[in-house]
């Protein structure tokens, strides 16, 4: 298999699925499906210098649901999943670094599962959220973006963990959280085995060294990374359909994936999230291309040392 690095020629694939979402307001689709179209016209391919790799095309999106339903829309992922696999491995084996355009959280089994078909991964899931609602902490699954990280390491039903046989994706111990701010959020964490670093943590030069200690180790193959741009403090962009205070600025935010990409294995990156519905006069997009570009095309930064913070006790779930 090809040794692939940010180095590496960048080429920017659309992922533009809304599934894992749950409507906005009562007949409103979730608008991140557009994210992708903002994204090009604020000009990141171009700043990038990246290749063009098209577009995966989502099913069509279904907004009823109810308790019990099981995950929305979850037949329609899991099959988009096998497509995103197929052209995230596709992009690998010609020896370019995948940028994916989410699109909403959900787009983030396709590498998974792509990365698990050639080995061991670990994934840094830089986002607000802890993305970890699973039956072991909810009394019910709805929206696979409010699940992804239960998702990927085994935590759901056959169909969407289990593809292929090759459940978990990601092992627990193969997996950081970075950005995550509710101290309640955190204990979803708890007696999982996954590491977190909190937005506190991040800012004052711990998160990258916690990530280090997961992901920069001789049994893992490498590492994606996924980007939920609500890890951003609304402040500086709202748009976003579960907005958070006390988030990063866009420089924390640039710093902290430029150090990422730093570590040994960085095999892709995908960015999810925006919704343009909110964004009617494009500037948050150009902040999400202006942050990208500085982390993609920059030296990356070093964080000082520090220990790591993983989950020890089980306890019940937010959501």
């Amino acid at each position: 298999m090809n040794t692939i690095t940010p180095d590496s020629r960048y080429a920017v694939l659309d992922a533009p699925s809304n599934l894992g979402l749950r409507p906005p307001a009562p007949d409103v689709i979730p608008g991140t499906y557009k994210a992708p179209w903002a994204l090009r016209d604020a000009g990141l391919v171009e700043r990038l210098g990246a290749h063009d790799a098209g577009a995966v095309v989502p099913p069509r999106y279904v907004a009823t649901w109810q308790p019990g339903d099981g995950v929305r829309n979850g037949r329609a992922i899991a099959a988009y999943t096998r497509k995103l696999a197929g052209r995230v491995a596709a992009i690998r084996e010609s020896g370019r670094f995948p940028v994916l355009l989410g699109g909403d959280c959900s787009i983030a089994l396709g590498p998974a599962l792509a990365l698990r078909r050639t080995g061991r991964y670990g994934l840094a899931y830089v986002d607000a959220h802890p993305d970890f609602r699973h039956l072991g902490n909810s009394p019910h699954v709805g929206a696979a973006a409010g699940e992804d990280v239960a998702l990927v390491t085994g935590r759901g039903d056959d169909y969407l963990t289990d593809i292929d046989g090759l459940r978990p994706y990601v092992r627990d111990e193969d997996v950081i959280v970075l950005g995550v701010r509710d101290e309640e959020d955190m204990r979803d964490f708890e007696g999982s085995g996954v590491a977190f670093a909190s937005t506190a943590d991040i800012v004052a030069g711990a998160g990258l060294e916690a990530a280090r200690k997961v992901l920069a180790r001789d049994d893992l193959d490498g590492f994606w990374i996924h980007l939920d741009v609500d890890v951003l403090d609304p402040s500086v962009l709202p748009a976003v359909d579960s907005p958070t205070p006390g988030g990063l600025d866009p420089a924390q935010l640039s710093g902290l994936l430029r150090g990422l990409l730093e570590l040994p294995g960085a095999a892709g990156l995908e960015v999810s999230i925006l919704d343009p519905d909110l964004d009617e006069d494009g500037s948050q997009a150009a902040l999400i291309v202006d942050v990208l570009t500085e982390a993609l095309t920059t030296a990356p930064t070093t964080a000082p040392t520090t220990a790591l913070t993983t989950a020890a006790a089980p306890a019940p779930g937010r959501r």
